[in-house]
């Protein structure tokens, strides 16, 4: 980068860091060469707030740009408004809320007023941060400075109550405060209505509207769509006087939301113009579908149409691959990872982390694990999970502890993990402990797939009678999961005595699943009770359920495709829980 040695004033300055295109590399120099010219103060503060005003204004907020703007901003002596606006704007856009609120705060102690355009980004941060209290005193300030009325503190407000404090009532107090003239604040109180799935309320404001825009619109697509009123989405679709790709979008995610993958597939192929949401919710589509070839083939689909793909894409299809245990194809995919420059974030992480554990890669699920900087109550459940289906208790229960000293809270899902882990390590006496302070320890209220792991505890164990005084003691009604865990059991064991009651109450509550009939009537077979079998037998074929085929998946080499095929499977055995 060229500089001129000509002699700097306040208008070449902002005119040097303007021609910088918010190229923090150039803005760097610039500043840099401004500071060898030996400037008088008064030129040091403009560099500061234009450096400022410059980047904050600039679509990046990554962790570079933001800690180069607070480096900036902890160098003016006495901030003015114009300054503390625009460092207020990037935090709340950034991955550091919190830190919004506090120098709105250290604002406040210096005297400065906060101002129409202050206030907004304040509002969003408390929204973020879920700050109720923080966001209720913030109010008060909006009425003390007067601004109650203005149209974008109005709209961020009611965002703020209807999200945040999850307050309607309060939201529509704020919006019913307004002059009523501004679509913002219209559109905020629908989105509102919206989000709790109030669409008759948002519908009553929406009819309301002098002036609606494709946003007001757009928010009525997308909130009965996503409600499954795809009836009702649609007839506001068709009447929208100008439709935008967010449109779209809507009636796209609403289709594969109710699991109907030919309408979104035909919503997608009349849609007139495709962003990367497009794409990456059509192949979403597809793997939720069970379709992962077509998901596939989107996606190819999509690189050659010049789309480039997102984190959210690689995790849908990574989601693919894992469900089919695709491991070839999962890893070609994470190199693609590399080669798009994508950052595995806490999402990505452990989607890849699931892909290589339910693949029998543990090693590679940990190893990416152990690198992610962030890990989620997700990611944790994901890679324990991991270790307990594939025998690994040690683990799983050393990372269960990991995970609780880290301040990530266990939930329903991380007890489903560590007591299957339990269960399949025949660990009794830790499968009972774990369960005994689910509540007390870590305030976790069993749930009855909880009950039904230490069925299957108990059951595998041989313990089948207080397996089935497990199931009797339980404060819910049993589900077919802790019945199909005892009489898995009863097979394991050969008890034929057990097993007759526990099958009948099977049977009639999935009177479909041929998997059960034939359980059953192995387990008499076993014990010579063949005129027992014969008669489960006789009650599959009188109820019309004949035993349906097992899938095998076969990754076909140097093809992104999988093959599925029946194959016979005549145990049974495999379908008792």
């Amino acid at each position: 980068m060229h500089i001129s040695p000509t002699v700097l004033t306040a208008n070449s300055v902002r005119s040097l860091l303007n021609s910088c295109n918010n190229n923090q590399h150039k803005l760097k120099q610039a500043h840099a060469h401004i500071l060898r010219s030996n400037p008088p103060p008064s030129l040091i503060q403009t560099t500061l707030s234009t450096l400022i005003i410059t980047l904050s204004g600039s679509s990046r907020a990554d962790v570079a740009n933001l800690a180069y703007v607070r480096t900036l901003f902890s160098c003016l002596p006495n901030p003015t408004i114009f300054q503390y606006n625009p460092f207020l704007r990037t935090l709340s856009a950034s991955g550091s809320p919190h830190e919004t609120l506090s120098l709105f705060r250290s604002m406040l102690r210096s005297a400065c007023s906060p101002n129409h355009l202050t206030f907004p980004s304040v509002i969003k941060s408390c929204s973020r941060c879920l700050a109720t209290r923080t966001g209720a005193s913030v109010h008060a300030h909006v009425v003390r400075a007067g601004l109650e009325h203005d149209p974008y503190v109005i709209s961020t407000l009611v965002h703020f109550y209807a999200t945040a404090a999850k307050d309607l009532g309060s939201a529509r107090k704020v919006f019913d405060g307004c002059d009523g003239s501004d679509t913002v604040c219209w559109n905020a109180m629908i989105d509102g209505y919206v989000r709790f799935g109030e669409v008759g309320l948002a519908r009553a404001v929406f009819d309301r509207m002098v002036c609606r825009d494709v946003v007001s619109w757009n928010t009525m697509v997308n909130g009965h769509a996503l409600l499954g009123l795809l009836k009702e989405a649609r007839g506001f679709f068709d009447r929208m006087p100008e439709r935008n790709v967010v449109s779209w979008n809507s009636m796209l995610a609403g289709h594969a939301k109710c699991g109907d993958v030919e309408g979104a597939r035909e919503i997608f192929r009349e849609m007139p113009r495709r962003d990367v949401v497009s794409w990456n919710a059509m192949v979403a589509c597809y793997v939720e579908g069970g379709r992962p070839d077509e998901a596939m083939a989107l996606f190819e689909e999509m690189q050659r149409a010049g789309v480039r793909p997102t984190d959210a894409t690689f995790v849908s299809l990574m989601s693919a691959c894992a469900r089919i245990g695709a491991l070839e194809q999962g890893e070609r995919l994470h190199k693609l990872i590399g080669v798009y420059g994508i950052e595995i974030g806490t999402v990505l992480g452990t989607a890849l982390v699931d892909m290589y554990a339910k693949c029998g890669r543990l090693s590679r699920a940990f190893r990416i694990f152990d690198a992610m900087e962030n890990k989620d109550p997700l990611s944790w459940n994901t890679i324990i999970a991991g270790m307990a289906v594939h025998g690994k208790a040690e683990e799983a229960l050393r990372l269960f502890r990991e995970m609780t000293e880290s301040g990530n809270g266990p939930d329903d899902a991380t007890f489903v993990a560590v007591l299957s882990a339990c269960s399949y390590a025949g660990m009794v006496g830790e499968g009972r402990r774990l369960f005994s302070c689910m509540r007390t320890a870590y305030g976790v209220e069993p749930k009855v797939e909880h009950y039904g792991c230490v069925v299957d505890l108990l059951a595998r164990k041989g313990m089948l009678e207080e397996a089935a005084e497990e199931v009797r003691a339980m404060p819910m009604e049993p589900n077919a999961a802790a019945w199909g865990a005892l009489l898995g059991g009863c097979r394991i064991h050969g008890d034929a005595e057990i097993a007759d009651g526990v099958g009948k109450r099977l049977l009639d509550l999935q009177p479909e699943n041929s998997g059960r009939y034939v359980l059953l009537s192995n387990i008499y077979a076993r014990r010579n009770r063949w005129e027992d079998a014969s008669a489960v037998r006789r009650m599959m074929a009188g109820r019309g359920v004949s035993k349906a085929p097992g899938t095998s998946v076969i990754e076909l080499e140097y093809q992104n495709n999988f093959q599925q095929r029946g194959v016979a499977d005549t145990s049974g055995e495999g379908e008792a829980c």
